[in-house]
């Protein structure tokens, strides 16, 4: 199990992968900092590197004690990104350990929480969308302060007296390529287990998504009329984007 912790305004911590990932399903269970943890997020997310970088996002966005956290997804393609759904999670994500899980395929990126879709980020290349598939991408995992974002937009700052913070890893399992031709796939009964290279949606997986963003999901760009008041990407006019 690994652990980040920061203490002081001046510095944050973190982790990355020593190996890079193209394509692949990635898991980690996390156990978010408890208590008082306005200001600060805790990260996840594979990244490559560049001003033309990819990047797929998972923030943990603290709130004051007995106010939800905040699960903010995103989803860079060549150094773009602004495609930011937000959630509330069904549970108390300090209490215990989840799995928060990455599903990229060149189809699609499905995010999950405990093995339930909360967003799918379909390829619409076709519409001129980028979508990351060329670059491959590390995984990295941080705690710092944000405070002039993070809690309300700023409004709440990070309470240093209730200092040190800690986020918990652990159980990080990568079934994933470090190329495109090179793929390590993990075995079940015998069975290479790579249905991520061509998962998608099915019946039960779909009504899920559906409860999850009906009951959790606090904004989505593809709604959000007053940002995009020129109309919205082409890929929430064309394409289901979850």
């Amino acid at each position: 199990m690994a652990s980040t912790t920061f203490a002081d305004r001046a510095s944050g911590s973190g982790f990355q992968s020593k190996k890079e990932y193209l394509f692949g399903r990635i898991d980690m269970q996390l156990k978010l900092v408890a208590g008082d943890s306005a200001g600060t997020v805790t990260a996840y997310y594979l990244s490559s590197q560049g001003a033309t970088h990819d990047e797929i996002d998972f923030e943990f966005l603290g709130n004051v004690s007995g106010q939800p956290y905040i699960l903010h997804t995103n989803v860079f393609a060549q150094g773009k990104g602004g495609r930011e759904q937000q959630f509330y999670l069904w549970f108390d994500p300090t209490r215990n350990f989840h799995t928060y899980s990455i599903v990229w395929n060149p189809q699609r990126i499905i995010f999950l929480v405990d093995n339930i879709p909360i967003r799918e980020f379909n390829n619409a290349e076709k519409l001129g969308v980028p979508y990351p598939k060329s670059q491959p991408m590390r995984i990295y995992s941080s705690l710092w302060n944000a405070d002039d974002w993070a809690t309300r937009g700023g409004l709440v700052k990070t309470d240093w007296t209730k200092a040190p913070f800690t986020a918990y890893y652990r159980n990080f399992n990568a079934n994933a390529c470090t190329s495109a031709t090179s793929c390590s796939s993990t075995t079940k009964n015998g069975l290479r287990d790579d249905a991520w290279r061509t998962q998608e949606l099915d019946a039960w997986s779909r009504r899920r998504l559906r409860w999850v963003q009906k009951n959790y999901m606090i904004y989505n760009y593809c709604s959000d009329l007053k940002r995009f008041a020129q109309g919205v990407p082409p890929e929430c006019r064309h394409s289901r984007v979850h």
